[in-house]
């Protein structure tokens, strides 16, 4: 069978409705990892959808429990066709957020897939359901057409924890790296840079949440009688917060700020301009680092967001000086910043202009990732994708948000490719979120052609990208 007999077949398959089927099943199920109540759905998922699917492709399933998290599971299915074949592992992951159920539009539900014109709503469709049944029926192409064969060695990896933050992740990546030794890592997640573009990313940004506090006394005293005389710690945070990024939204922590920008990754975002479209918000084109492109600012630079201030009651004000206030703040960074060390590099600034008084506090943060755009995987996937589907695809650096890549391509260190099946207006984490089917059609057309490239050309791929490694003294 050629390329383009079986791109005809894996296009007829989806079309003849099958795809949204599955779909539809597994957006019913109420997968939330948000809620405690929800432990027996989330087993549910990976018991009756994931391993009878991956069962029939001739997958081996081992359950790994979650060290962390208990009632938020691991499953890893493993097809081992020859040692000696190139071994991919993709990654996927089966919760979701809260289905949000009575704020969603008059008609649609949450767990139940509706479809209008382009869209398929539903929770999960988009973030991750959706994505990683693409990549499932990508190998069931594969599967069929080379005769109950992949040409690779093939381990997937579903958890039940992304939306909280992953736990238990990292530390399973390292008590069994063993188990989940690859050569190649490929997913998909997050959204592509616009829907009419297919998207490669190599990585993502990190983020890392602190809690800035001040606490000036044990209560509140009476703004009449005491006003002028007891500091408000209300007004000393937020002019604390000011040194720290100044009105324009442009970051004046210089320790946090991330090296500059080199010309290669210049080179890469020159050729991505950030849309607008009607579902999202507008761009305020004055706010961020000066000298820098919105795409710039929004994939190569840190930026620190204010997520929550309090100070008093904002339910109901009364007349009197708080005691206390507290901010949460988040740096979201590209690799090169020494986030780790945020707690003393705020308290050191903060201390330089005379707020001393600020306690600060790290509540949680993960790494940047990235993987080299130079090195030949990369072209390879962009390739493949350019003649598939017609189009140029958009290059990303980086994720502008986070994903846990950095438990793949730092703990399991693996070469790291993302192929997103959503778009940014998909209504992710939000009401109405939905697949478009036009996205996910071509993304099974773009995951069976990088697949069966894998599998007739797997071995010279990977030795290019150990060839490239060594050169560059990175192994």
């Amino acid at each position: 069978m050629t390329i383009e007999q079986l791109l005809a077949q894996a296009a007829a398959w989806f079309d003849s409705g099958e795809f949204k089927r599955v779909l539809a099943r597994r957006v019913a199920i109420r997968s939330e990892s948000q809620r405690e109540d929800r432990d027996a759905e989330l087993r549910h998922y990976l018991d009756h959808e994931i391993a009878p699917a991956m069962q029939a492709l001739g997958f081996t399933l081992t359950a790994i429990e979650n060290p962390v998290a208990p009632q938020r599971p691991f499953l890893l299915a493993a097809r081992i066709e020859d040692a000696a074949l190139p071994t991919l592992l993709c990654y996927g992951h089966g919760d979701v957020v809260f289905g949000d159920d009575e704020n969603w539009r008059q008609g649609l539900n949450p767990w139940q897939l509706t479809e209008e014109g382009d869209r398929w709503y539903g929770r999960g469709s988009a973030d991750n359901k959706g994505q990683h049944s693409v990549n499932i029926a990508a190998l069931e192409q594969i599967y069929a057409a080379r005769g109950r064969k992949l040409g690779f060695n093939c381990k997937f990896l579903f958890e039940m924890g992304e939306e909280i933050s992953s736990p238990g992740l990292a530390q399973i990546c390292r008590d069994h790296s063993e188990l989940l030794r690859a050569d190649i890592f490929i997913a998909s997640d997050g959204p592509r840079f616009s829907a009419e573009r297919p998207t490669l990313f190599l990585g993502s940004r990190g983020a890392v949440n602190v809690r800035l506090s001040i606490k000036a006394r044990d209560r509140d005293y009476h703004s009449g009688n005491w006003g002028g005389l007891l500091t408000n710690p209300g007004t000393q945070l937020a002019n604390a917060f000011a040194t720290l990024v100044n009105q324009h939204g442009q970051l004046q922590v210089d320790a946090l700020k991330p090296p500059p920008l080199t010309a290669e990754v210049r080179a890469i975002l020159e050729d991505i301009a950030i849309q607008q479209s009607e579902d999202g918000p507008q761009i305020d084109p004055h706010w961020g680092q000066e000298g820098l492109t919105p795409t710039e600012r929004l994939y190569g630079w840190n930026t620190l967001e204010m997520l929550s201030f309090i100070t008093g009651n904002p339910a109901r004000p009364m007349n009197a000086i708080p005691g206390s206030a507290t901010a949460v703040c988040q740096l979201r960074f590209v690799v090169g910043t020494d986030w780790e060390n945020i707690e003393r590099h705020l308290q050191e600034h903060l201390a330089a202009r005379g707020f001393n008084q600020v306690e600060i506090k790290l509540l949680r943060g993960s790494p940047a990732t990235r993987l080299d755009p130079r090195n030949p995987l990369v072209d390879w996937a962009l390739e493949a994708m350019r003649e598939v589907s017609g189009k140029k695809p958009a290059l990303l650096p980086n994720l502008g948000g986070s994903l846990p890549n950095d438990v793949f391509a730092h703990i399991l260190d693996l070469p790291t490719l993302w192929v997103p099946h959503s778009y940014p207006a998909c209504g992710q984490h939000a009401v109405d979120e939905h697949m478009l089917q036009s996205i996910a059609r071509e993304g099974l057309l773009l995951m069976t052609r990088l697949l069966w490239d894998l599998g007739k050309k797997g071995d010279r791929l990977l030795a290019s990208h150990r060839n490239f490694r060594q050169q560059e003294g990175t192994q």
